[in-house]
């Protein structure tokens, strides 16, 4: 199986953003409607709800759709308000002893995966973020050396709120540090539970578990995989192997002998590296951000590529993955 990831600098919204447009609208408009246009909030809705959770956004936004074409069905979609319902699998950690840095792997069907990371300043921020829906985030980070990523978790609730990945994209435009992080994630609605692993360049780390029908939970863990304080969804918790992934990490992260480098190769491996493609658990890619030198890397096994905010190259890289 194969893929593709595309690194794309765009300043401000223009021709190539609205090249991805295309070339990715048809497939989202058929999600989108999956379950039917009037399950989906009407366009007023959504720019109510942008207006009164992320008013910020809402020039971004605005362009955005223009350079969509305008069009209902593009605007309601791009507001991401509550949008079709999705399921990811990943693990993340943060390591805080000598250099933080935030690592994550992103399992999923490479298939729906757009493989494009954009490095942006679309409000006066330079940003380098994997997108997802055409301007989410799934993970990034921000000039500050604000680093943040998601995982599913593991709860069947659907409600009032946002897709998560815009409310990051929001975290990293308006955002310096992880206690201002909070703050966004303690008052903008997520329409689906997610764990959300925060870190900053003073080291400084949270994981909230976000939900749509109760208040976010604050904690102080290093790691996050796909369920939140406890297991509520067994089916799903087994089918990705959660609790087992969870524990390696909580593991390796209490060993005192475990260093940086062999802590993040643990990621291309084994039980945290998947290649359950054919159930859309497979690992995409593994992302690894340093807020102290402001670099984002992304692996596979046996090669990577590194982007940062002085040297950022526009590349395509092909990906193969290997099924047992």
């Amino acid at each position: 199986m194969n893929s593709r990831l595309r690194s794309i600098a765009e300043p401000s919204p223009g021709d190539k953003w609205q090249s991805l447009f295309k070339q990715f609208w048809p497939n989202y408009e058929s999600w989108f409607l999956k379950e039917g246009a009037d399950r989906r909030p009407k366009f007023m809705a959504c720019e109510q709800a942008l207006r009164q959770h992320m008013p910020e956004l809402l020039p971004t936004y605005e362009r955005l759709v223009e350079l969509a074409g305008g069009g209902d069905l593009e605007a309601r979609f791009l507001s991401l308000y509550r949008p079709t319902p999705y399921l990811t699998g990943c693990s993340q950690a943060v390591w805080t002893r000598d250099q933080p840095r935030l690592i994550r792997n992103y399992d999923y069907d490479p298939k729906m995966w757009e493989g494009v990371l954009l490095h942006t300043t679309w409000n006066g921020r330079e940003v380098i973020a994997m997108s997802d829906c055409l301007w989410g985030v799934l993970d990034g980070i921000n000039d500050a050396g604000l680093a943040v990523s998601l995982a599913f978790g593991g709860r069947k609730a659907v409600g009032e709120g946002f897709g998560i990945p815009l409310i990051l994209r929001y975290i990293l435009e308006f955002c310096d540090t992880t206690a201002e992080a909070e703050k966004v994630l303690a008052r903008v609605p997520s329409h689906m539970s997610y764990n959300v692993t925060l870190l900053d360049v003073s080291g400084r780390h949270r994981t909230i578990f976000v939900a749509p029908d109760r208040v976010p939970v604050v904690t102080n863990k290093h790691l996050a995989t796909n369920h939140q304080e406890q297991v509520e969804w067994p089916e799903h918790a087994v089918a990705t192997g959660s609790v087992d992934r969870a524990h390696f990490l909580a593991l390796r992260l209490d060993d005192p002998f475990e260093t940086a480098e062999r802590f993040t190769s643990r990621f291309l491996e084994p039980p945290l590296y998947s290649t359950r493609f054919d159930h859309g658990w497979g690992t995409i890619y593994t992302a690894v951000y340093d807020p102290t030198n402001l670099t984002a890397t992304y692996c596979w096994p046996g090669y990577h590529t590194r982007q940062s905010f002085t040297d950022f190259t526009e590349r395509s890289l092909d990906i193969r993955y290997h099924q047992p």
